[in-house]
């Protein structure tokens, strides 16, 4: 099946003007008749339930923290993208475009990614009459600075903490809707169901986390701003609440998954150390605007890092790609971290670690102007590790980070199932196999304040508000279901924790599906994962009741559907015969040992179609065809 994307005609920088003015409206006395869910209250999910309530529409929210501002987008450091040209250094929308194109290896849709660019610039003016405190130059205007896959500064940024401060922005015009009685805010709850009735989306199944009600909320459009699954291999810089339940349960229900295996593995994380760490902290991308990375030369060389001369250190960016050099895109500069560590040159005790350097960023700026880019992250570091980064190198290295991958969605922002729309890192849109730093803001903010507004609105002028309510025997069947499952997982009584099974999935996911993968790896991990996930229903113990507050059930939940979607990742990596972004097939590889495309045979999106547990998913292709920028060569030299 060849999937219809339904991407409107004409010249690219028309298609979105052009597309709005085609949809259908609701009128302002009637959508006050409609009622949205919207599922999570990050940057995506409450931007959009806040702007639909602004525009008339009843919303219930929901998520899974105590607050929205708990939300996973606050751990957002580095900053958000527009094409601004602020610097007057070149920019334009149509370089914003073009390097997210190419930054994502040319396996994103064109039509999202200049939609995405052409708002850019309305979400800065947005975020600035909120009041976000974006830095600002001497003179008072807004600041930028560089992050990797561009030549460009056009990274608005909040010091060490963009993310919260955009998040907090974004609750401010949620709190006034949930004041003002149009959204009805659901703290505490995870959605464990979708209900679908006549092939539309038209409500969900929530578990309260407190007492451990089951709870059934119908309404005429499902909204699913979820975030990333990045959590599958247990260490991720993810918070650990982060999952892929929602979505997985959407997914059995009908809705296609798009290049589940596209993960991207950001460079400058702080290194594992300990075999019980529970997560992985992150070490903002925009540290490599001053900071220089770097290896000793010489193999096994274990001397402290001040004692190593600089004719025997290796600044492998810089030296490979002096264009970009220490600005390369994250999967560039993973892989050749990678490959420094797999030749012997890595640092600290493990080994698998490179150096961060700022000495000659403090030398050149002074202590007081590093300290007011990156105080916080510095000061973060110093907790963690105890070295304090004014005085040593930082010591870093690749982990999983962001999700490329998501569920399939058209140009709408709509799923295979009518009625299910998917915002922000829940769904596969604008990224294809690589995402560029500070790019994530950019499409939450854009897909909940300016696409889904108009989108939706196109749905729902088609359809008959408040035709289903939560009498019905769908809602009734998926009620039950849920309940059979709860009852299922706490009645096993086998021997394993939920986190030791989480782990050994995660190290399979990591070691077979993580940086480098093959065939071979990647079949034996289909196999493990298999066994592991009959082991988990045979052998995990959930202790505890489901009538009150149960993380341990929480936890065994999420892991099950982890079990399943961490086989359709490996079934998707397999797929691909070719490397791309963040999926690096070691069999795929140039003479310079960068990622080989293959654009005759697998220039498309891999939509994945849920069949049974124990039946291979039904593979549906949307071709992707690039009028604009020119298919070549990835090149950062």
């Amino acid at each position: 099946m060849t999937l219809d994307a339904k991407i409107p005609g004409g010249p690219v920088a028309e298609k979105w003007d052009r597309h709005r003015f085609e949809l259908k409206l609701v009128n302002p006395a009637n959508k006050r008749k409609f009622t949205v869910i919207v599922v999570g209250s990050g940057l995506a999910g409450g931007s959009a339930a806040a702007s639909l309530a602004e525009l008339g529409y009843d919303v219930k929210c929901f998520c899974i923290q105590d607050s929205p501002r708990r939300a996973h987008s606050i751990a957002a450091q580095g900053g958000i993208n527009a094409a601004k040209n602020y610097p007057n250094d070149g920019d334009s929308i149509w370089r914003l475009f073009y390097d997210t194109v190419k930054g994502g290896d040319f396996r994103a849709r064109e039509a999202n990614v200049y939609r995405l660019a052409q708002v850019s610039n309305n979400i800065i003016d947005q975020c600035v009459a909120q009041g976000i405190p974006f830095a600002r130059d001497y003179g008072g205007l807004l600041a930028n600075r560089s992050f990797g896959g561009a030549q460009v500064s056009r990274t608005f940024y909040a010091r060490g903490q963009t993310g919260q401060q955009l998040l907090l922005g974004c609750y401010s015009a949620l709190s006034r809707q949930i004041g003002l009685g149009k959204v009805a805010m659901f703290t505490r709850r995870e959605m464990l169901e979708l209900v679908v009735v006549n092939d539309r989306a038209r409500g969900i199944i929530t578990r309260n986390l407190i007492n451990g009600d089951i709870e059934s909320h119908a309404a005429d459009a499902v909204v699913l701003a979820t975030g990333g699954y990045g959590n599958v291999f247990f260490l991720s810089t993810n918070a650990m609440g982060s999952n892929v339940t929602a979505a997985y349960r959407a997914h059995k229900k009908g809705a296609f998954f798009g290049n589940p295996c596209f993960t991207q593995i950001h460079p400058t994380c702080i290194p594992v150390h300990g075999t019980y760490q529970s997560k992985l902290t992150l070490m903002s991308e925009s540290l490599r605007n001053d900071g220089r990375v770097w290896v000793p030369k010489n193999p096994g060389d274990k001397r402290p890092p001040h004692q190593i001369p600089e004719s025997e250190r290796n600044y492998y960016l810089e030296e490979k790609y002096p264009s970009f050099g220490n600005l390369v895109p994250r999967d560039v500069a993973s892989r050749n971290a990678k490959e420094q560590c797999d030749h012997g040159k890595g640092v600290g005790d493990t080994g698998l670690a490179v150096y961060l350097d700022f000495a000659d960023a403090i030398k050149r700026d002074g202590h007081d102007v590093i300290a007011k880019k990156y105080g916080n992250l510095f000061q973060m570091y110093a907790k963690i590790t105890a070295d304090n980064p004014y005085e040593t190198p930082m010591m870093i290295y690749p982990a999983v980070h962001y999700t490329m991958g998501g569920l399939w969605v058209d140009y709408n922002l709509m799923s295979t199932v009518d009625g299910l729309f998917v915002l922000g890192e829940a769904n596969f849109s604008d990224h294809g196999a690589n995402r560029l730093g500070a790019s994530a803001l950019m499409q939450g903010l854009a897909d909940g304040y300016f696409v889904l507004p108009y989108t939706i609105g196109g749905y729902l002028a088609g359809i008959t508000p408040a035709q289903v309510g939560t009498g019905h025997q769908a809602f009734k069947d998926a009620t039950q279901a849920t309940k059979e499952r709860i009852h299922k997982l706490l009645t096993i009584n086998g021997n394993r924790t939920v986190d030791d099974i989480h782990r050994e999935l995660g190290l399979i996911m990591w070691d077979y599906c993580g940086m480098g993968r093959k065939d071979d790896g990647l079949k034996l991990a289909r196999t493990k994962i298999q066994a592991l996930r009959e082991e988990f229903w045979e052998n995990v113990n959930v202790p505890g009741s489901d009538k009150d507050l149960n993380q341990s059930l929480e936890r065994a939940g999420r892991v099950a559907d982890f079990l399943e979607f961490g086989e359709l990742m490996v079934v998707d990596a397999l797929h691909r015969r070719e490397s791309c972004g963040g999926h690096f097939n070691e069999a795929f590889q140039t003479e310079e040992n960068e990622a080989l495309r293959d654009d005759a045979n697998f220039c498309y999106v891999a939509a994945w179609q849920y069949q049974d547990t124990d039946k291979d998913p039904v593979l549906h292709k949307e071709p992707l065809n690039f009028e604009n920028v020119e298919l070549t060569q990835r090149s950062y030299k």
